[in-house]
């Protein structure tokens, strides 16, 4: 069930990623501008896959900007040394998500 649910929003947020890849913006920042925004947009991502409770254990989340695209990272949980945290790979220009994973 999880795995069709991960599916079908997988399957929405590409097709609007293709139907917005038509319009033009003229923002210097594009459409993820911040942190904050591909932090929200990696969140919306990872709820439904890994679950809102187990995403949420992951808290900070952290973002950062390399050639153009936001990769947004969970944190362990205090006192954990080993294990794995959520990541997402978002562009910056088209908001579009370009890998979803989870270590171990």
């Amino acid at each position: 069930m999880k795995i069709k649910n991960a599916t079908s929003l997988l399957c929405a947020l590409a097709f609007l990623v293709t139907s917005c890849s038509t319009m033009t913006t003229t923002s210097k920042d594009n459409f993820v501008p911040n942190e904050e925004t591909a932090i929200k947009i990696a969140v919306a991502v990872w709820e439904p896959i890994y679950g809102a409770e187990h995403i949420a254990n992951e808290k900070p989340y952290h973002a950062r900007l390399t050639n153009g695209v936001w990769i947004v990272e969970g944190s362990l949980p205090k006192g954990a040394e080993i294990g794995g945290v959520a990541e997402a790979q978002i562009t910056k220009e088209n908001g579009k998500i370009l890998n979803v994973i989870h270590g171990q």
